[in-house]
């Protein structure tokens, strides 16, 4: 299936190689192997994508909004249709499980069906002033050529996430997919073309040249929009640079999710919620449970059903379809869990499940459970993006929620409890822009996207999605 899979360039409509021949390796985190060369773009190649985007904007963005929608609603259906190829293509290059996979497939189509009904509805406003002496009307226009930069860890779903609001708005796009895994971004392309997007309207351009093709674009040309979805270090270092040109800017950063059990929580709901937040997408994901607040009164019981839990799940290649977790998606990921396991370790943590990685081909790592990590822990202070979990216990509400606001992230949170009207308020207490209550899932396509402190800038999803790639005219008249 990889065979048929373009791997040049997707600039103007057309495929073609980069300028300089140049490509760079893609590779399978379950066998370690090359499987597929894709063309690497050079600052040239970027510019010339820019210059695309600019020549279709005028025509797309006066595209009539029905219109507009009615590809998306296409994309959809298109992706819908290729579920299956998606979802290989995803565990190929990525690593994680099938039904992973597969579940991401059916989340980033969402976007193009939610976006596709959201175009449409884009609305305005009409007013008299105070004073009396002219109408005010309100209108929103797209921002223009965007540049959409997307990570490796949901190679699909980061991609429609930005372009299927960028679209709706009425802008055209560059999308500048992780070099771990461009396969799924340029398999969407393709399928761009035949839900009807004209030439230029999205370009896609891999490149392992990174830092040189993204200041070229950010410093100069038509860019006007940056959406980035990445590490904290990485959106710091955009956002000075968007700065000088003042760019609009949205950016999805890193994650340090707290997971709160307390006392009378249903410790049955409180587990499976657990091993979604932790386990979904191989724990790679900027919405996982990273930190365990347990109630000391319920903290034995919980480890030892969180411990079964994980223990149950089966480690092995994504194609598999009896397994849960699949390889880490890069060699630097998995090493990173042996650090962190060591951290938690020379804290005072115990290591209850898994800890080290098997011997062998491919860079898995086994979920992990580690007890009794104190409170002041250095690990708690890390993005993990791994299977392993941290368990610390706490004897109080202020308690919990001060250890659970004492980071400079804010993306994600878990709460649960049997008291609703206590979960509520410690949800509106937690300093996060998303909580899960009572459940180990908040992501939804209609459902704002997004954090607070270090985690992030605007929101992607819901009807504020479209928003990030709109602005607001004002025009002052009388009758």
């Amino acid at each position: 299936m990889i065979s048929t899979v373009p791997t040049d360039l997707f600039i103007g409509g057309a495929w073609r190689a980069a300028g300089d021949g140049s490509t760079f390796p893609v590779e399978d985190p379950a066998t370690e192997k090359v499987i597929a060369s894709v063309a690497d773009a050079t600052v040239q190649d970027a510019k010339d994508a820019a210059a695309a985007a600019a020549a279709a904007l005028p025509a797309w963005s006066r595209r009539a909004p029905r219109e507009r929608a009615e590809i998306l609603r296409r994309a959809y259906e298109l992706m819908i249709a290729a579920k299956g190829e998606l979802a290989a293509l995803i565990t190929a290059e990525n690593g994680k499980a099938r039904a992973d996979a597969e579940a991401e497939v059916g989340y980033a189509a969402e976007f193009f069906r939610w976006y596709g009904e959201e175009a449409v509805r884009v609305e305005g406003h009409l007013g008299l002033s105070p004073s009396g002496d002219k109408r005010i009307i309100e209108i929103s226009q797209p921002v223009g050529v965007s540049l959409l930069i997307t990570p490796w860890n949901l190679p699909a779903a980061m991609i429609t996430r930005k372009v299927a609001p960028a679209l709706a708005a009425g802008c055209t796009v560059m999308v500048k997919p992780s070099r771990q895994t461009p396969l799924t971004a340029l398999y969407l392309a393709r399928l761009f073309v035949e839900a009807g997007v004209p030439a230029g309207v999205v370009n896609v351009v891999p490149t392992a040249r990174d830092i040189a093709v993204t200041a070229e674009l950010v410093a100069r040309g038509p860019v006007r929009a940056l959406s980035f979805t990445g590490s904290t270090r990485v959106g710091s270092a955009l956002l000075g640079q968007a700065a000088e040109r003042v760019l609009k800017t949205s950016m999805e950063l890193g994650g340090n999710a707290p997971f709160i059990v307390f006392e009378d929580a249903d410790l049955d709901a409180a587990v499976s919620g657990a091993l979604v937040a932790k386990m979904r997408h191989n724990a790679e994901a900027c919405t996982a449970a990273n930190r365990f607040y347990v109630h000391a009164s319920v903290r034995e019981e919980f480890v030892s059903r969180l411990a079964k839990g994980l223990e149950a799940l089966r480690v092995g290649p994504g194609t598999d379809p009896s397994v849960q977790v699949g390889p880490m998606a890069s060699a630097t990921a998995r090493d990173s869990m042996v650090e962190a396991v060591q951290s938690a370790v020379d804290s005072g943590g115990r290591v209850l499940l898994g800890g080290e990685p098997p011997k062998g081909t491919g860079y898995y790592f086994p979920p992990t459970l580690i007890d009794g990590v104190p409170s002041t822990a250095p690990v708690l202070d890390e993005e993990l993006f791994g299977p392993v979990a941290p368990v610390v216990s706490f004897d109080s509400e202020d308690e919990a929620v001060t250890m659970a606001n004492g980071t400079e992230m804010g993306l994600g949170s878990y709460v649960f409890t049997g008291d609703l009207r206590r979960g509520l308020g410690v949800a509106e207490r937690l300093e996060s822009g998303m909580v899960g209550l009572n459940t180990g899932i908040f992501s939804d396509p209609a459902a704002p996207f997004g954090g607070v402190k270090q985690s992030g800038i605007g929101r992607e999803g819901g009807r504020h999605g479209i928003h990030e790639f709109l602005e607001t005219k004002y025009i002052a008249t009388q009758w």
